[in-house]
């Protein structure tokens, strides 16, 4: 089962505190660049996996899509994703992605936010999408670049005359990887960014883009903290597709 984390207090209490916990998609700075690899969503039907607070399901909704489900293992942000929605179009579940079942062949679209580098069973779970997925659908996600997941004491190690370089040892050693971040014991999945398009393609799925997201320069010339992830990526984001 995955870890549910977000259900800790402490670590819940912290998240709440998060520009994209507070501000919903506007709050994520990698959001922009997230948007533009997504499909034309009116008339879709979609899939949140790990849907959080339900931002992103409402966002689709506003876009004309004609039914978006929400899983999330955390009662907690379910709670929090049912409190801010008004919309009978959108369906929220408690699931467990390390065990998914979904329908065939049921959406348009799956997405996830910065999600998958929690699930040890990636593979069947991109299976489980692809089946899923309508022939065409696409699958469009975040996760935590492999740089970034990769050390094993994750923290900017800092010279003499306070220039910044991020670790990567262990880049290759994939595996669990634990760390304390709002609560001790955080469990995360590394992988290499190879292995991810390994099992991507192994599941069936077409890659259409790969972008190891930074912040642009006016986006740190408005959020001046943003500098240090031009540095190394955190994150990257995929779009990958289902053939017809």
């Amino acid at each position: 089962m995955t870890q549910n984390i977000y259900d800790d207090p402490a670590f819940f209490e912290g998240y709440a505190q998060l520009g994209r916990s507070q501000f919903g998609l506007e709050g994520a700075p990698e959001w922009p660049s997230l948007k533009a690899m997504l499909p034309d969503l009116q008339g879709a039907r979609i899939i949140d996996l790990g849907c959080g607070y339900g931002w992103f399901c409402r966002a689709a909704r506003d876009a004309g899509a004609a039914e978006v489900s929400g899983l999330d293992v955390s009662e907690k942000m379910l709670e929090k994703a049912r409190s801010m929605t008004r919309d009978d179009a959108i369906h929220y579940a408690h699931q467990d992605l390390e065990s998914l079942t979904l329908p065939e062949a049921a959406f348009d679209l799956a997405y996830s936010s910065l999600t998958l580098h929690y699930i040890d069973a990636l593979p069947a779970l991109l299976r489980t999408v692809f089946h899923a997925l309508k022939p065409g659908g696409n699958f469009v996600f975040s996760a935590e670049h492999p740089i970034y997941t990769a050390p094993s004491s994750p923290a900017w190690l800092i010279n003499e005359t306070g220039q910044k370089t991020w670790p990567v040892d262990g880049y290759q050693h994939e595996g669990k990887r634990i760390t304390n971040w709002f609560a001790e014991g955080v469990v995360k999945q590394h992988r290499t960014l190879g292995t991810y398009i390994r099992l991507l393609t192994d599941a069936g799925f077409v890659i259409r883009e790969l972008n190891e997201w930074g912040p642009s320069a006016e986006q740190i010339a408005a959020q001046p903290a943003l500098a240090e992830e031009a540095e190394r990526p955190m994150l990257f984001l995929m779009s990958v597709q289902k053939p017809r």
